[in-house]
């Protein structure tokens, strides 16, 4: 059993309506040296949010919080960063239309499992 760390990503169209929708998950577990994320939009949902939402910069913003945990040339300078900092990275709060919710940690025997068990039970 492993120590983990997860935080739910959300978009926020309007931050001053403070409403928000669930989209993706990141978690990391040390003990194993993993970072993952995974990732599910509405975008049906996101546009009953605010019609006038920039859906390609939020899938811009994803992608690029995919590159992040996957490290290497394509994430930038966070890329060659361990994956304990580039989590730190994914989580720190921000005021943009992507945000990420608070850090929660668990115990797990696999950190691939329970991200996609947490993107079941908090995104889709």
């Amino acid at each position: 059993m492993s120590v983990f760390e997860y935080a739910v990503l959300r978009v926020v169209p309007r931050p001053e309506r403070g409403e928000s929708m669930n989209v993706g998950v990141v978690v990391h577990c040390r003990a194993v040296d993993f970072l993952g994320c995974r990732l599910h939009v509405d975008e049906g949902r996101l546009r009953a949010l605010d019609p006038a939402l920039d859906l390609a910069g939020v899938r811009s913003a994803l992608h690029a919080v995919e590159c992040v945990c996957r490290g290497g040339d394509e994430a930038g300078q966070a890329g060659g960063e361990s994956p304990g900092s580039r989590f730190r990275w994914l989580t720190a709060p921000r005021s943009t239309v992507l945000q990420p919710g608070p850090v929660h940690a668990g115990i797990t025997e696999d950190p691939a499992a329970e991200l996609e068990r947490l993107l079941d039970l908090l995104v889709r």
